[in-house]
């Protein structure tokens, strides 16, 4: 699940490495970027809470079988992309089929775990995702100034099919002895809307970042296509270092999470200021903190949820999270490439910085409002079994 997550952070953020190359030798423009990643993630929504459903129903290794083959063709097909539609298509597909990611991460840790030992498999699961964010400017650079951005995604396409070759091996006992459950989610459940938008408008500065800190840091500074690839895995790196210490605080806190999200909200406020600040390395440091932050709430969010609803309907619960994201992403993406048209550097930082905020007032109010239902049912039936 690591290996995977990895792969599909690789497979998705070639083209956002690529883009100050592939914008200009494709004429596309910022705008005509944002919303081809906007198809991805509009895909990528509607794919996560599909994929966390089949997922819980037919099984972690059939289900992650279909989904790494549709997007490795997906991620293949880029290399004969040419224009906007095209690459809009390509990027559609890639969407769908990586949103079985992280409800096959989840589902597995829940399924092959104790909760003794969830947290950890949690952060190991998920961690791939900024590993792969982390790494991929350092695999992705070297190929392309060998090979073209063309050889880049016959490579990514390759990267999947060996994945999948494993995954023959590693997953044949991955649902032995697992009941699937047909429960369905409480849709009416202040806590599970709690979790959907902490996790879905909270963590938006991890898209910003990972999709158009390559533009803006070529724009701004006129750092080339090999320099970026040397920095471009310095933000991604605060994500993967995120999972763990977030997961380690958590542990010791316990259900305190208030303030533990109060904290990760406001550990990113420096990326407010972005724009103002004089060198690169500043920047890069801003983005470091930022996607430092959004992982404590990515963690938190589906800590939250795991201790609110069973674990037999862990697929879609990360589907639902990662799916709200992926949302959030798409609407806002046609909006930031419109900004960066413009020039508009700082309105776009600043509007990014401004989304953790809101996830957390969303989170707390909600949050709040479940915790009052809970007491009014336990006041007026006595105490039982927590409902969702």
């Amino acid at each position: 699940m690591l290996l995977v997550s990895l792969l599909s952070y690789v497979d998705r953020n070639a083209l956002a490495i690529l883009a100050p190359t592939i914008l200009r030798e494709t004429h596309l423009s910022g705008e005509q970027y944002g919303i081809i990643i906007a198809c991805f993630s509009y895909a990528y929504m509607l794919g996560n809470p599909l994929w966390g459903h089949l997922l819980d129903r037919m099984g972690v290794r059939k289900g992650m079988t279909v989904a790494v083959g549709i997007w490795t063709v997906a991620s293949a097909a880029h290399a004969w992309a040419s224009g906007f539609w095209s690459f809009a298509a390509a990027r559609a597909l890639l969407g769908a089929g990586e949103g079985a990611t992280f409800p096959g991460g989840l589902r597995t840790v829940a399924q092959t775990l104790s909760p003794s030992k969830r947290g950890k498999g949690l952060a190991v699961a998920y961690s791939g995702g900024s590993l792969g964010a982390m790494v991929a400017p350092l695999i992705v650079t070297p190929i392309a100034l060998w090979f073209g951005w063309h050889g880049v995604f016959l490579a990514t396409g390759i990267f999947g099919a060996l994945w999948l070759l494993l995954w023959r091996k590693v997953g044949a006992g991955v649902d032995h002895g697992v009941t699937f459950g047909r429960e369905r989610l409480p849709w009416r459940s202040p806590a599970l809307w709690a979790y959907i938008l902490l996790y879905g408008v909270g963590a938006l500065p991890l898209g910003f970042i990972l999709y158009d800190s390559s533009l803006y840091l070529h724009a701004r500074f006129a750092w080339s296509q090999a320099t970026l690839g040397k920095v471009l895995w310095i933000p991604p790196s605060a994500w993967e270092v995120g999972y763990f210490a977030w997961g380690a605080i958590l542990d010791k806190a316990g259900p305190r999470y208030r303030g533990l999200v109060l904290t990760a909200m406001l550990g990113g406020t420096p990326m407010f200021f972005a724009h103002t600040m004089a060198s690169g390395a500043a920047v890069l440091g801003a983005m470091w903190l930022e996607m430092f932050s959004c992982a404590g709430l990515v963690v938190l969010a589906v800590s939250y949820a795991t201790r609110e609803f069973p674990s037999n309907q862990a697929g879609l619960l990360a589907g639902l999270g990662a799916g709200a994201w992926g949302a959030v992403v798409a609407m806002m993406m046609p909006w930031f490439g419109r900004m960066f048209d413009r020039a508009e550097f700082g309105l776009a930082f600043e509007m990014a910085a401004v989304f953790p905020v809101a996830g957390y007032v969303l989170w707390r109010v909600l949050s709040a409002l479940a915790e009052s239902r809970e007491a009014w049912v336990s006041d007026v039936f006595g105490s039982g079994p927590k409902m969702g």
